[in-house]
């Protein structure tokens, strides 16, 4: 049985932004005040300006790592562990309530589509005190997938 090859696969921005739209699972790096990193897995999407938008808390440490420190990167990767991933590194925004709450909305709809009763909806995130990172996408990685090295692959199946 032919082994898989590991792949990586240069984009440019639209196709980077093509590759992330359907893909939501994604980790998110932070620096904490020390400089070490912070990890977090979040639900994310792609606005229409082309920013990864995910939904969070304004007390996390992923936010108050952002607000202090924009610079971040995100691996984003696909629901089958042993697909394709690409890593981001871009400038984070913070939005805090009031102005999170229509900024929330364009993130619920690049992930899930229309809600049923944005009223509601509004009223949930100003509830829950939601507020929204933004992140602008300044350099990224190949788009790869794991697997052997080619030239180790052949060796094992030559």
């Amino acid at each position: 049985m032919a082994r898989k090859i590991a792949t990586n696969t240069g984009v440019d921005m639209a196709e980077l932004l093509d590759f992330v739209r359907p893909r939501h699972r994604m980790i998110l790096l932070t620096r904490r005040r020390d400089g070490s990193p912070q990890l977090s897995p979040v639900t994310g999407g792609v606005d229409d300006q082309g920013r990864i938008v995910i939904s969070t808390y304004p007390g996390r440490a992923k936010t108050r790592n952002a607000e202090r420190e924009s610079e971040v990167s995100v691996c984003v990767i696909s629901d089958d562990w042993n697909d394709a991933w690409v890593q981001i590194d871009g400038t984070a925004e913070v939005l805090h309530q009031p102005e999170s709450v229509e900024a929330l909305v364009d993130y619920f709809r690049c992930i899930s589509g229309e809600h049923p009763d944005w009223d509601e909806y509004r009223a949930a995130m100003r509830t829950q005190g939601k507020s929204l990172i933004r992140i602008t996408p300044e350099r990224w990685g190949p788009v790869a997938t794991g697997g052997f090295p080619a030239d180790i692959a052949a060796k094992l199946d030559g």
